[in-house]
């Protein structure tokens, strides 16, 4: 998912911090006027929005009608909120979101959907001008078929315009300058789908997959192109809530360029954060802020969810404490956006 955005700010809420405090916005970047976090889970019915631009930033709760939910946007031009709703196996979209902020309402209203049925067991979304990218991963309720799924979201809903059946099991994926990158769940590894949306439909092969040294099992990714960053999670184990971890690959395009696929990129390519301080167990989805140089995580595991936040590491490997760390149950994804 795209993520690329400046972050300033530290942000409280109603669940309570580990550590909570007000930054002074040093960065110089006087003509932000939204930098906003939106969370969804798969336990609550509910996601998260925060205005970290308050003076006391506060995570404001709102029920939607899917009890389970992975992935999450916000469209600006339509004022939207976007999930992958794993209860009712369609996209769905809750408008007017503005003028809610502005009323004490508790709930979101759904305007629009996609239909219902085109794919099951839902684990990201990715958007790209109109077009919304959806990850189906396997399970028996859908034959264990790994897809991606494009939908363009069009005046009245949401139109599927292609499918593609995938040849490994997924779960994150990122969308950088027309080409889709994708975890291999299960593995350390990435791969990547060049031109992505000019595929023909039906069975979809990767251009390049690589392996990731020392990463366990890859589930969030996020790439920034501006300094051409990726940043990817690693769940290990997912019954342990201890061996989670943060990996960072730098001047990425040139590292993964040159390393053949099915090859592996090195520890000396890596910097990592991994450590029982970090509270990373299954830190299913990611965040990066490249301005702010803070990463933001969805830790599903630890704690029963919460999201955290990270400087960016600058040591190869440490055991690095979260700068915050806010308790949500089953949060699943998390989005970043600057205005």
């Amino acid at each position: 998912m795209r993520k690329n955005l400046f972050l300033a700010g530290i942000f409280c809420s109603t669940f309570g911090f580990v550590s909570c405090s007000s930054d002074d916005n040093s960065s110089g970047n006087q003509d932000t006027q939204r930098l906003e976090l939106f969370t969804s889970s798969n336990t609550s019915g509910t996601i998260t929005y925060t205005d970290l631009l308050a003076t006391m930033p506060m995570a404001r709760t709102f029920t939607i009608g899917s009890v389970d939910a992975d992935g999450i946007y916000y469209y600006n031009d339509r004022d939207e909120v976007i999930i992958a709703s794993r209860t009712n196996n369609r996209l769905e979209a809750y408008g007017n979101f503005r003028n809610t902020l502005l009323s004490p309402a508790t709930s979101l209203t759904m305007t629009a959907s996609s239909t219902t049925g085109d794919f099951t067991n839902a684990r990201e979304i990715a958007v790209d001008g109109s077009r919304v990218v959806v990850v189906q991963d396997q399970a028996e309720i859908n034959g264990n078929v790994n897809k991606l799924l494009v939908y363009q979201r069009t005046a009245s809903g949401f139109t599927l315009e292609k499918t593609f059946t995938i040849g490994f099991k997924l779960w994150g994926i990122a969308i950088e300058n027309g080409n889709l990158y994708a975890v291999v769940d299960l593995t350390g590894d990435i791969a990547v789908f060049n031109s992505f949306f000019s595929k023909p439909t039906g069975t979809l092969v990767q251009d390049k997959r690589v392996s990731i040294e020392g990463l366990t099992r890859t589930h969030g990714i996020a790439y920034s192109n501006d300094d051409n960053v990726m940043v990817l999670t690693d769940v290990g184990l997912a019954t342990s809530a201890t061996d989670g971890g943060i990996v960072v690959i730098e001047n990425f395009s040139t590292v993964f360029s040159s390393t053949a696929s099915g090859g592996t990129i090195s520890l000396s390519n890596q910097k990592r954060i991994y450590g029982p301080n970090s509270l990373l167990g299954n830190p299913v989805d990611v965040s990066y802020d490249k301005q702010a140089n803070k990463i933001y995580i969805a830790e599903r595991l630890n704690g029963g969810g919460q999201v955290l936040s990270f400087a960016y590491p600058t040591a190869p490997q440490a055991d690095a404490t979260p700068l915050t760390a806010r308790l949500e149950p089953g949060v699943t994804g998390i989005y970043l956006r600057r205005e």
